[in-house]
C-alpha cells in the first residue's frame, strides 16, 4: 500500500536526471516524507501503540512491586517494633515475677521462723511443765519420807516412854517445823 502511493513519486525522481551534489529534488524529497509519514503511521499504529502499552503495563508492574515492597518494609518495621514490646513486656513480666518470688520468700522464711519460735516456745513450756511436775513429785516424795521420819520418830519416842506431856510437846514442836520446811521447798 506504501509502495503504490510512493511510487508515482519514485518514479517521477527517477526521470528527471541527475543533480549536483548541491541540487535539491524536490520530489525526491516530497516522496521521502510520504515514505516517512506512511511508515510512522503504520508504526504508530500497529507497534508503537502496542508497545507504549506494554511499557506502560510493565511500569504499573514496577509500581506496584514497589508498593508491595514499602508495604512490606512498613510491615516489618510494625513487627520489629511489635517484637521489642514483647520483649519489654516480658522483661516486665520477668521482674515482676523475680519480685513476686522474692515476696514469697520473704514471707515463707517468716512464716518458718515464726512457727519455729512456736515450736521453741512450746518445747520450752513443755520442758517447764515437765519441771514443775518433777518439783512437785520430789515434794511430794520428800514429804512422804518426812512422814515416815515422823512415824519413826514417834516409834521411838513412845518406845522411850516419854511422859504424855513430853510427846505432845515434841509433836507440837514437829508440826510447827512442817510448814516451813514445805513452803522454803516450794521457794
Amino acid at each position: 500500500m506504501a509502495m503504490q502511493l510512493a511510487a508515482p513519486f519514485l518514479l517521477a525522481a527517477a526521470e528527471t536526471g541527475g543533480g549536483g551534489l548541491m541540487s535539491v529534488d524536490t520530489t525526491l524529497m516530497l516522496a521521502t516524507l510520504i515514505t516517512f509519514l506512511i511508515f510512522a503511521t503504520i508504526l504508530w499504529k500497529f507497534a508503537w501503540g502496542p508497545l507504549l502499552k506494554i511499557v506502560d503495563e510493565r511500569e504499573k508492574t514496577i509500581r506496584a512491586q514497589v508498593e508491595s515492597a514499602e508495604q512490606a518494609a512498613a510491615d516489618a518495621k510494625s513487627m520489629l517494633a511489635q517484637h521489642h514490646e514483647l520483649l519489654r513486656g516480658a522483661g516486665r513480666e520477668r521482674d515482676e515475677i523475680l519480685a513476686r518470688s522474692l515476696k514469697d520468700a520473704e514471707g515463707l522464711r517468716n512464716e518458718l521462723a515464726t512457727k519455729a519460735r512456736a515450736d521453741a516456745d512450746q518445747i520450752v513450756a513443755r520442758a517447764r511443765d515437765q519441771m514443775q511436775r518433777e518439783k512437785e513429785q520430789a515434794i511430794a516424795e520428800l514429804r512422804a519420807q518426812v512422814a515416815d521420819i515422823a512415824v519413826e520418830a514417834a516409834s521411838r519416842i513412845v518406845k522411850s516412854s516419854l511422859s504424855d506431856e513430853a510427846q505432845r510437846k515434841l509433836v507440837d514442836d514437829y508440826i510447827k517445823e512442817l510448814p516451813r520446811v514445805t513452803k522454803e521447798g516450794r521457794a
